[in-house]
């Protein structure tokens, strides 16, 4: 599997490119801010047309760039729970955040939706751009909160590392750490939960491409993190 990642240019949100192969149909998963060029960049490098864009949750900073990125004809993927945070991402930003990022991009944060939205359900299969992608819910950062699991791992991961399957999960599961609960749509409880039900079950041989920050396994994350610590799967 091609895989690209590269840094939103707000706030470090990771924006993935996955397809079977250069020259192929690919998915986009959370175009932040301010990655239209890169992203035009390295579709032209890899020769890649944009099949869907998936979207891990409803966060301005993973979605915000969507819409010019699906342009009329190219899906967005969301959970139902989720859905009604594409009506106007922007406005539930708080002033202060709003006029930093105005004054960085040297414009007026605009929004509109996407034409074509998808609501996605938690184990639902998804064939788009020759690969297979499960969506499993994890609500606690948000109430639709979901990771996107595929049965193959990016080419030139070493062979040491045994990885058999990839996990796309968003703000659920970072580097030693999870997503806050305390913003709107949060729930503590909520990420106990996912973290105890949907997370710890993965099988160690699952690369964790992150929402913020650097990947990482499920191998790792059980061993090191402590917010997994003293749940039981």
């Amino acid at each position: 599997m091609l895989a690209v990642a590269f840094p939103a240019a707000a706030f470090g949100t990771n924006c993935y490119v996955l397809a079977a192969g250069p020259g192929e149909e690919c998915v986009v998963v959370d175009p932040g801010i301010g990655v239209e060029q890169t992203l035009r960049d390295v579709l032209a490098e890899h020769r890649l047309r944009p099949a869907a864009v998936l979207l891990t949750h409803g966060h301005l900073d993973h979605v915000y760039s969507v819409t010019p990125v699906c342009g009329g004809t190219t899906a967005a993927y969301i959970h139902g729970e989720d859905r009604y945070r594409l009506h106007d991402p922007v406005a539930g930003l708080a002033p202060g955040t709003l006029a930093m990022m105005e004054q960085q991009f040297g414009r007026r944060a605009t929004w509109r939706e996407p034409e074509r939205v998808v609501e996605v359900t938690d184990r639902q299969l998804l064939a788009l751009a020759g690969l297979d992608v499960e969506v499993l819910h994890a609500p606690g950062h948000t109430e639709g909160s979901v990771m996107f699991g595929l049965d193959e791992v990016p080419d030139g991961l070493p062979a040491e590392e045994a990885l058999e399957r990839t996990m796309v999960s968003g703000d659920v599961l970072f580097a030693g750490s999870i997503g806050r609960t305390d913003l709107l749509g949060g729930d503590d409880a909520a990420m106990r939960r996912s973290l105890r039900d949907v997370v710890l079950p993965l099988p160690d041989s699952t690369l964790v491409l992150t929402g913020h920050g650097p990947a990482t396994t499920i191998r790792r994350e059980r061993a090191t993190n402590p917010y997994l610590r003293g749940l039981t799967a």
